[in-house]
Formats: C-alpha cells, structure tokens, sequence
C-alpha cells in the first residue's frame, strides 16, 4: 500500500494511505541501516510503501525518492544529521522580537539551509501586537533587509484574527513546514487557522521570558480549506549542514549576485584583496549583520558535512 507519514515519535510511524486511513507502522531493518546518517531514516512528509497487518500496524517496506528535505544537525550525534521535513513547497520561519527574541544570525542559518537544499523560505514575525516602538522599528528594518535580498516577510499577530489574511493564501493549497525557537507561536497560529485543530499552546517561561516546548514531535496537520502545515518542535540553534566552506557565499543570495566579480575565483570574502563582497560591505549594499552571520558559519568547526 502506498501512503504519507504525517507523524513520527521515534521508533514509530503514523501513516495515512490514499483513503484517509490511518495505520502505526515500524520501519523494515533494511531501511534503517541504509539511512544511517540520518537519525531519522523516514521523516514527516515521506511518501512511503507499506504493509499492513491484520492489528491495523504495518511495516514500512520502502521510502519514495523525495522532492525534497530540509535537515538540522542532531543533538546528539555532532556527525549525523535528523531531517525536519520531506516533500514541503515552502518552509516558514516563524520569528519574534521578544518573548522570545529571535536573533538575525538564527534566522539567516536557516535560509542558508533552505537555499541548499531548494525550499523557498518566507520569515513570518509574529507577536507585533506586543512590541514597542524601538521593537517595531527593529522588526521594520529586518523586514527591509530581507526584503531587498529577496525574501517575502510578513507581520503578523496570532492573537488579531483578522491578521492572518495573507498567510492564509500563502499556505492555501500548500505543503509548508513551520520552524523557529519554541514560543515563538507556531502552534497559535496554526490554531488561528485552522480552531478546528486545537493544538496545544503553552504560555512563554515568565523566570527566562523563553519559549516552552509544546509540540514534542513533528506532525503534519491537513488545514479545512486546502493544504497541509508541519509543525515542528521549537529548536535551539541551526547547524548548517550539507555545504562545502567554500560554497557558502553561494546560498546568501545577495553574496551569489556578486561573486564574477571577485578578483580571485577562489575568494573567501575574508582577508582576500579586490574582493566584491567586501567592497559591498562597505558600501552597505549587504547588511553587516547578514555578513557577520556569514562569517559566524564559514569559521564553525564543523569537519564532516552530510547530504543525501
């Protein structure tokens, strides 16, 4: 039987087939060892063949090819790396200003790894109905920043219902995965809609003003108008995987546009004279803060890269 696994908790998979039914499956033995640089062989968003057995469980036989999958760096094992999604149209970087504050660099390692691995990203600030002025002109200019590289923003407050007009129609007819720190609203908004869902929320840490895990497993929830969203356990930090040191200027979108331009072919935009990446800095045709993300990535230790 063919079908899509919409949830995970480790050593189980929850699968839907193309009637809507669902099944518990375990994976086939094989598959696991085939995948072992991955912590996760079979992610949320495969499309899967399976069997089933007469207890209404089944057995994964195979995993479809994948259009594609976004990865973050396991927690436990430094060389292996755990798959977020597979099979998604857009991922959603779902970023606050405060309560919890979400961090330029955080955020840029983010579409350094959707760029690799060719999943549009949009960054959604949530949470302006609690900002202050300096706040607002912060979330502003981030908005200008990433919109002149070439990236959708949008602002919005889980909380207004009207807010959510336009990421109602992004996501309308899409697979998307949402992805940012815990509290930073993802389940909320995803409540906002779709109430029928009612996925748990907890309130920010009030000692540490930081999010709270609510979602423990990434799960894949079909929205009432059309489209599916994955929401994704709050995580910490964004090791970048799957790309050569040298390559990384290729995935800052407003670095590739620049590079012919270098006088060395290969320039790393660090102490290299005639450099066009430099030169922009300076000029501040690239945000300094995107560039010291930039630098933050390229001089991480990181001796084994990883990509399927």
């Amino acid at each position: 039987m063919n079908g899509r696994v919409f949830k995970t908790t480790g050593s189980f998979y929850w699968i839907r087939d193309e009637k809507g039914e669902e099944y518990t499956c375990r994976l086939k033995g094989n598959i696991r060892l085939k995948n072992y640089k991955f912590t996760n062989p079979a992610a949320v968003g495969d499309l899967v063949e399976f069997t089933k057995t007469t207890t209404g469980e089944g057995t994964i036989d195979k995993i479809l090819p994948r259009k594609n999958y976004i990865v973050r760096k396991s927690v436990n094992l430094s060389k292996q790396a755990h798959i977020l999604a597979s099979n998604v149209d857009q991922a959603l970087m779902i970023a606050t200003l405060a309560e919890p504050k979400t961090y330029p660099e955080f955020i840029d390692r983010f579409l350094v790894t959707a760029e690799a691995y060719h999943i549009p990203a949009v960054i959604v600030f949530n949470k302006r109905d609690i900002y202050e002025k300096s706040m607002l002109d912060e979330m502003n200019d981030l908005v200008s920043t990433y919109e002149k590289i070439g990236y959708r923003c949008l602002t919005v407050s889980a909380l207004q219902d009207n807010d959510l007009n336009d990421l109602h129609d992004l996501m309308k007819g899409k697979t998307s995965l949402m992805t940012g720190y815990s509290g930073v609203g993802k389940s909320t908004l995803i409540n906002k809609l779709d109430p029928g869902l009612k996925l748990a929320t907890q309130n920010v840490s009030s000692q540490h003003r930081a999010g709270v895990h609510t979602t423990t497993y990434a799960e894949m929830h079909k929205l009432k108008d059309s489209g599916y969203v994955i929401d994704t356990p709050g995580i910490k930090g964004i090791g970048v995987l799957g790309i050569k040191r040298e390559e990384l200027s290729h995935y800052f979108l407003e670095m590739r546009a620049l590079l012919p331009d270098c006088k060395f072919n290969n320039c790393v935009h660090i102490d290299e004279p005639h450099c066009a990446i430099k030169k922009a800095l300076e000029e501040k045709k690239i945000a300094a803060s995107r560039y010291k993300s930039y630098l933050n990535i390229y001089l991480e230790d990181d001796s084994e890269i990883y990509r399927g």
